[in-house]
């Protein structure tokens, strides 16, 4: 199959797409995967934006709706296929190469074996759907191997789910260097997702307390972690019509929130139908105004620092 860099060629078969991405792996060039399930948006981009900053870097979009990450009930069937307007979006912003293909390429006997998540998938999403992230442990594993990678990039709005794939790739030795990139947002605050397209107006006014909740939370991060948690719970209490999930305030790695220093405040929530989640870094304890101080002091200190050096050194030379 003919290969034209930065014009998203399609490929529907894992063995053509692992000869292209171990040629360019004995070239030398690292292979750069970026994991979807399509009906691409801003925020799929900015993963592809980031993704191109590896230096010399083979980029790679997986297109693949994955039923093992599915519940019986939940919304495989109904989830958005544009796999035609996805690649045009993706040759547009010069991606390489898009891996999409069937259900039967992936697993061709079946779901027979998977990756458990271990204690931290039994939580938050864990707890509402309790066979999601061995379903995505296992997909994201098989994309792996399959596309040869070095690299791969995810989307913090699904937190835990990146925190479960750095645990898999650490545990599992599987060589991957996994990144992180900023949620992305509508101007309005909503957190971009693919499911947003099931929202009517109103549900989608609606769906702007997610977010509006754990903004005042962070705001209030000098406060401690009560504060944070009390300051967002009652914003998500005052809208009638959102089906709260939960509400969690933890550490980086999902642990216990600290008293002093970095969290994360986490949200899933149903609005009619359509089940959004979101989430924020909190500073809890310090306060991002604090944070902003200590690192302009920081900063002068450095400053100063770098001042007397110089002032030494040609002292010194004189």
């Amino acid at each position: 199959m003919s290969f034209t860099p930065a014009q998203a060629t399609v490929y529907t078969e894992i063995e053509t797409i692992g000869e292209l991405t171990r040629a360019m792996r004995k070239a030398g060039r690292p292979v750069v995967l970026v994991p979807t399930m399509g009906a691409l948006h801003e925020g799929h981009l900015s993963l592809v934006r980031a993704a191109q900053s590896i230096p010399r870097a083979l980029v790679i979009v997986s297109i693949f709706v994955n039923p093992l990450q599915f519940a019986e009930g939940e919304d495989l069937d109904a989830y958005p296929r544009t796999l035609e307007s996805d690649v045009e979006k993706l040759r547009a912003v010069g991606v390489d190469a898009v891996f999409a293909p069937s259900p039967r390429e992936m697993y061709p006997n079946g779901p027979r074996s998977t990756v458990h998540p271990g204690p931290v998938g039994e939580i938050l999403e864990g707890e509402q759907r309790p066979t999601h992230f061995a379903g995505v442990l296992t997909v994201v594993a098989k994309l792996f191997q399959i596309t040869n990678c070095s690299h791969a990039f995810f989307g913090e709005k699904d937190y835990q789910q990146l925190v479960l794939i750095q645990q898999m790739v650490t545990d599992l030795n599987l060589g991957v260097a996994v990144h992180g990139v900023p949620v992305v947002r509508e101007s309005d605050g909503l957190a971009k997702s693919s499911r947003n397209v099931y929202l009517s107006d109103e549900e989608r006014q609606l769906s702007l307390t997610l977010s509006a909740a754990l903004l005042a939370g962070a705001h209030v991060a000098e406060d401690g972690a009560d504060a944070v948690l009390d300051t967002a719970r009652a914003i998500l209490d005052d809208a009638e019509d959102i089906e709260l999930d939960y509400l969690a305030l933890r550490g980086l790695d999902l642990g216990e929130a600290p008293e002093v220093g970095n969290a994360r405040l986490l949200v899933a929530a149903r609005v009619g139908a359509t089940r959004l989640i979101d989430n924020v870094g909190v500073p809890v304890g310090v306060g991002f105004r604090n944070i902003e101080a200590a690192e302009a002091e920081a900063e002068a200190q450095a400053e100063a620092a770098g001042s007397a050096g110089t002032d030494t050194l040609t002292t010194t030379e004189g």
